[in-house]
């Protein structure tokens, strides 16, 4: 991740959730410090673990951050994920907000893995897709790779994705292409979605970076990889997940791209605990 980028909207999300003031610190002093433990509640794969230690950074440079897990580890329920130590009141100011980021980004990478492992395939890669949470591109993007994924285009400005739309737009295939080639340098990759035959055999010839089949089935798409030039990428998407994925394993495709890695999951539940020195132990 840019750490420059996630600093910038770390900040955002503290003063969302601060405001002027944590209303609750003022049971603390200045004096009070403590060590508080994040744990995982649930069996799955970490990610983001870098959040804890940007996050108290921008709150308090003192509070130390010791890292017990690497991102992309299995972890178990009752598993140490990271410990921090220093102020109180700045320790609990940010828990909120970082555990509810590293908890989605750990979801997504557990997701991202379960999808890796079932594929099982040496050729075939897992890649999201632009169905993200607005504001948290850039972090689910990379909870993606921390679970075994790769990703697709960052946005609508690094790659040309010529969809249904754009090619109704246009005319055809051939002129979406010609259109864009045209407006774009060379580094500029270029991929056709195609929906039937007749369009795979314009997008062929044609001859963009990549060709998308689009809602096929797994024959389907064992057929038309054979047509494809080998230059040009394959990818699979639409409807795709891990209830079916493994129909897909040997149909030769690049890529398949599976929008659930970002837009379907449940946060891998953590819990952060605090000792407060000369005070009992908090629960959170």
């Amino acid at each position: 991740m840019n750490r420059l980028l996630a600093e910038k909207a770390l900040t955002h999300f503290l003063l969302e959730d601060i405001g002027e003031r944590d209303a609750s610190s003022v049971i603390f002093n200045e004096r009070d410090t403590g060590t508080a433990i994040v744990r995982s509640k649930a069996d799955g794969v970490v990610a983001g673990l870098q959040i804890f230690e940007w996050g108290y950074r921008l709150l308090d440079p003192a509070i130390a951050v010791e890292k017990l897990k690497q991102d992309g580890d299995q972890v178990s329920p009752g598993e140490p994920l990271v410990r921090i130590t220093g102020d109180v009141a700045q320790i609990l100011a940010g828990e909120r907000v970082f555990l509810n980021l590293v908890q989605r980004m750990s979801a997504i990478a557990t997701l991202t893995r379960h999808c890796v492992d079932t594929l099982n395939s040496r050729h075939t890669r897992i890649v999201d897709t632009r169905k993200t949470t607005p504001g948290l591109r850039m972090f689910e993007k990379y909870a993606v790779r921390a679970g075994g994924g790769s990703n697709h285009r960052n946005g609508l400005y690094d790659a040309v994705m010529l969809k249904d739309n754009h090619i109704a737009a246009a005319g055809s295939i051939t002129e979406a292409v010609k259109k864009v080639r045209a407006a774009h340098g060379h580094m500029m990759m270029v991929e056709v979605e195609v929906e039937t035959e007749q369009q795979l055999a314009e997008a062929i010839t044609a001859a963009p970076d990549a060709i998308m089949f689009d809602n096929q089935t797994p024959d389907t798409m064992r057929r038309w990889v054979k047509l494809v030039p080998a230059p040009i990428r394959t990818e699979a998407s639409g409807g795709i997940d891990l209830a079916c994925l493994e129909d897909y394993r040997d149909t030769g495709v690049d890529v398949i791209s599976i929008g659930a890695l970002t837009h379907s999951v449940s946060n891998l539940d953590m819990t952060m605990n605090l000792s407060v020195s000369q005070k009992e132990e908090i629960t959170r």
